[in-house]
């Protein structure tokens, strides 16, 4: 039997924490950045949690 393989944008863009939850950065951040206001950019910078409907199927993703 081959070995499975984790989908390799998935696995760079998402990572798990101790208890099991998929992380995520926040999108906005790449460009067009002079207009948002420092609290705005510094708050994009924070991780956040994949949404718990779709963290199964991120999860089976990235291959857990």
């Amino acid at each position: 039997m081959p070995k499975m393989k984790s989908r390799s944008a998935a696995r760079k863009r998402f990572s798990l924490t101790a208890n099991g939850h998929v992380k995520r950065k926040k999108a906005f951040k790449s460009h067009i950045l002079n207009k948002k206001d420092r609290k705005r950019k510094r708050n994009l910078r924070k991780s956040a949690l994949v949404y718990e409907g779709v963290e199964k199927k991120v999860a089976l993703m990235i291959q857990i």
